[in-house]
């Protein structure tokens, strides 16, 4: 959750800690929710490359937890390559949004429903290089959309986490033909250096004639051929045809009231400067495979 001077600074990431988030990105979503009422109705959740599991814990405080007294409470799955600890409510996958398999095991927890919200604030270890990291990063929500369209209710809701660039309005356009409104917002929790911003694509429409399937042979490429979304076949030649690019309405969630994360605030006289406790246990550390070598002998100096 941060581990740079900058990162202890930002009060977000202190309030994280003292309320018991994994990661101050909890407040993006919170934020996001305050501004498009995302949990309204809302039954069946996914959450994407969710480690290590910050809007998973605001699922599950803002939907299970306030559910639980009803006949049907909440599902959340969480989804991601590496381990996460358990959060009440929350079934964890540790698989790839990629695979096949995994879409099974999400309908399975679903009992073969669809999901009514997918979510995903996953992110490449940037480079610095912009263009790079702007091209992963859209890779990883298309990834991201393959998985959403086997699986998302028609009138769901779609959120992603994207890096703002030069061509990004081209995947806005893409997200235009799957869904009746496609925003660009801006949480006040994220800050106005980072090129961050979140992708919300409400009210999913199934492409007439397009069904969707996941399979390990085909390209990202080839999943959305024949979905009328875009282009999805090799040019013989340079000439492009002019097409109409869509610009995604820009929004900054947050009340104006709340904390600006590039600020700077004064503490309160009554502040106590106490030391908090780790919100969570690590998950894989690296000093226990050393551990296990060690009880069997096998560790040894070079």
């Amino acid at each position: 959750m941060g581990k740079s001077s900058k990162d202890k600074r930002d009060l977000y990431y202190r309030k994280a800690k003292e309320e018991g988030w994994r990661a101050r990105s909890a407040f993006k979503l919170l934020q996001l929710n305050d501004q498009f009422q995302l949990f309204d109705g809302v039954r069946r959740v996914v959450d994407l490359c969710a480690a290590p599991g910050s809007w998973s814990q605001v699922l599950s405080r803002e939907l299970y937890e306030k559910q639980q007294d009803t006949a049907t409470p909440a599902k959340i799955v969480a989804v991601d390559l590496q381990p996460m600890s358990p959060i009440n409510g929350v079934t964890t996958l540790q698989a790839d949004i990629t695979h096949p398999k995994t879409l099974q095991r999400i309908l399975d927890e679903f009992g073969g429903e669809p999901a009514d919200f997918v979510c995903s604030d996953g992110a490449p270890d940037v480079t610095g290089l912009h263009d790079l990291d702007e091209y992963i990063q859209a890779q990883l929500i298309l990834c991201a959309l393959q998985l959403t369209t086997c699986m998302l209710r028609a009138g769901g809701t779609f959120v992603a986490k994207i890096f703002r660039g030069r061509d990004i309005d081209l995947l806005y356009s893409q997200l235009r033909f799957l869904f009746d409104r496609v925003i660009c917002a801006k949480p006040r929790s994220s800050r106005g250096t980072s090129l961050e911003a979140f992708i919300v694509c409400i009210g999913y429409k199934p492409r007439p004639g397009w069904q969707p399937t996941l399979e390990l042979s085909k390209s990202t490429e080839e999943f959305f051929e024949g979905s009328g979304i875009g282009r999805a076949t090799t040019l013989e030649h340079l000439e492009l045809p002019e097409e109409e690019r869509c610009v995604a309405k820009f929004v900054a969630c947050g009340d104006l009231s709340s904390y600006d994360s590039d600020a700077t605030y004064t503490l309160d006289e009554n502040y106590q400067r106490i030391s908090l406790d780790p919100v969570q246990s690590p998950t894989a550390p690296p000093y226990k495979k050393a551990l296990e070598l060690k009880r069997r002998g096998e560790m040894v100096r070079k």
